[in-house]
């Protein structure tokens, strides 16, 4: 199939903005429980009313600050109760977001802030504001995020004045690409691109996960990315409960203590609850029992899709619930049932592995210029492997080279200052070219194949799409980064990097506590697990994709190293950089 649409299910008129629903939620439900905050040791209740009220206070406060209808107003926080309540406060007077991810060095901040020329900024740390300081040394006023801004001389009239201005063409935030290569580009997303993207996503394809009474989601995904912003939007529509945790070290005590009903994440949050759990299960002597329980689980998840599981399976799956995936649940809150996937390929044993365990996993797919998601696996109709049929509203279709193309509302208005990108981007029928790879089958799901840019061209003339063999071998516990190379060599080859959690536990397991890193890299244990990581993720392509040679870093590559967005994709050319000799090391 080369091209599938589903039908708009909600339409969103002219004049709705995205603060209307927090207004008139107040109005119907004012006792409404729609947020959390954590507070010492518990999450009290915020209100409908209280969350407007804190809206009108703070967006009185920006304009008498002087902030006025389209000025942009930048934020530099992590995840927290107050980068949604400053977001809600900019869009209610017309402003603009624009969001910097809380770790973004000098050079960045330097680069978004003259692109977007904000007007004012919040920021959330010490660090931020040195940040930002030394990025814009003249910009004025700098804010912090729990900062109350006097608008006592703001009567209700005239913010209600500047909130009737604001319609759904109007520009919401400018949202910076993670920038793999090159300079970030500034996305221009509209209240409609938004608000439409959300409000059809809730009446359509995860409507039971965010209606169902009790919902509750915990964002801990940084909110910089407009994957949670969606989820933000999506939940405040939907009328359920968000909380937010600033620090991933908190997401395991946050989740047993507040008990969403579901999450979204990455892969790699995924793989890290799988690893561990599988690591605890060795490092007690219980490996061999969770090997057989994930089996169990996968096979279960399987035969669901194909008619249920049969006498035998049942019984297997109801002993490893009690002894396995009673456990993985109750590390998550007790409540947490399903969960939103996105940013790269979460693979086909994890997802049945948690669709097993009891936690259904649904795979999405977009990009920054289509507000999220273009598509979405739903519940009762989960295809794993793929991410899901394209959303109400929403057209995918296949080019003849293989791209992925995208058309529909959610689609981004333009780049800012940068009309040469935007005609590059979009083309003259209004299809946005996505630079990824991908199919459709039959029943209108799409499936990854790769990335346009990144597909490696080995000197036997071999098309080697390097994404789903990284997916594989990220799935081995020991592994925690890879980077597939080969481009205009003589056979595919792999950069690897060792998690160091996994690591302390693999030592403490083999008898070998103070090895360090140098040292186990060559120790032929370790290079034997490696190994069977390589040899699993060969099974799944031909022999010429095959990877034929790895080599283990003497460092992880993090975020904080410069190797990996703040949405943990590699950046190819800095590794290339960085680790030439280890590239060259592999074809000498």
């Amino acid at each position: 199939m080369r091209e599938y649409s589903v039908p708009v299910l909600v339409d969103v008129p002219a004049s709705a903005s995205l603060p209307d629903t927090v207004f008139r939620r107040a109005e119907q439900e004012p006792g409404a429980v729609v947020m959390r905050r954590k507070s010492g040791g518990g999450w009290p209740a915020v209100t409908a009313a209280e969350f407007r009220d804190q809206v009108v206070e703070l967006a009185k406060g920006l304009i008498a600050a002087g902030v006025e209808h389209g000025d942009r107003v930048a934020l530099m926080s992590r995840t927290r109760y107050e980068w949604t309540l400053i977001d809600y406060a900019i869009w209610s007077i017309g402003a603009v977001t624009v969001p910097i991810y809380e770790t973004s060095a000098v050079e960045q901040v330097r680069w978004i802030l003259s692109d977007s020329e904000p007007k004012a900024v919040f920021v959330e740390l010490d660090t931020h504001e040195e940040t930002v300081r030394e990025a814009a040394p003249g910009l004025k006023p700098v804010w912090r995020v729990d900062e109350t801004l006097d608008g006592s001389g703001v009567d209700d009239a005239a913010f209600e004045e500047r909130r009737a201005r604001v319609g759904s063409a109007d520009l919401a935030t400018v949202v910076y690409t993670s920038g793999t290569t090159g300079r970030p580009k500034g996305c221009q997303i509209t209240h409609d691109n938004l608000l439409f993207t959300a409000r059809n996503v809730v009446a359509g394809p995860l409507e039971q996960l965010f209606t169902t009474k009790g919902t509750a989601a915990l964002l801990f995904l940084p909110l910089a990315h407009i994957f949670a912003r969606m989820i933000q939007v999506a939940i405040i529509e939907a009328g359920a409960i968000l909380a937010h945790t600033p620090n991933m070290k908190n997401v395991a005590p946050d989740l047993a203590e507040f008990q969403p009903t579901f999450l979204l994440g990455v892969p790699r949050v995924f793989e890290k609850v799988y690893n561990g759990a599988e690591q605890k299960a060795i490092a007690g002597g219980k490996g061999a029992i969770f090997a057989r329980a994930v089996d169990t689980a996968v096979a279960w998840s399987k035969a669901e899709s194909s008619g249920g599981a049969g006498l035998g399976l049942r019984l297997r799956h109801a002993l490893f619930d009690r002894l396995v995936y009673g456990k993985i649940r109750a590390a998550t809150g007790g409540r947490l049932s399903a969960a939103v996937c996105g940013g790269s390929a979460l693979g086909d044993r994890l997802g049945h592995f948690f669709r097993g365990v009891g936690i259904e996993v649904f795979e999405g797919y977009g990009l920054t210029e289509t507000s999220a998601p273009c598509s979405v696996n739903m519940p009762g109709a989960n295809k794993i492997g793929t991410v899901g049929k394209p959303l109400p509203g929403v057209s995918i279709r296949i080019a003849d080279d293989g791209e992925i193309l995208a058309k529909g509302r959610n689609v981004f208005q333009s780049y800012w200052h940068n009309d040469q990108a935007t005609a590059d981007a979009i083309d003259a029928d209004g299809w946005y070219h996505t630079g990824d790879v991908g199919e459709l089958d039959a029943d209108g799901y799409l499936r990854i194949t790769g990335r346009k840019k990144e597909i490696l061209v080995t000197a036997a003339g071999k098309n080697v799409a390097p994404g789903p063999l990284e997916d594989a071998l990220r799935a081995h516990p020991l592994i925690s980064q890879a980077m597939i190379v080969g481009d205009g060599q003589p056979f595919v080859a792999t950069l690897i990097t060792l998690d160091p959690e996994a690591l302390d536990q693999w030592k403490t397991a083999n008898g070998l506590p103070s090895a360090t890193l140098s040292e186990l890299r060559t120790d032929p244990r370790v290079l034997a697990e490696v190994q069977k990581a390589v040899d699993t993720a060969n099974r799944a392509v031909s022999k010429a994709e095959q990877i034929k040679k790895f080599a283990i870093l003497d460092v992880d590559i993090t975020e904080d190293s410069g190797h990996l967005t703040p949405t943990l994709k590699i950046k190819r050319n800095v590794v290339m950089r960085d680790f030439a000799e280890d590239v060259d090391a592999l074809y000498k």
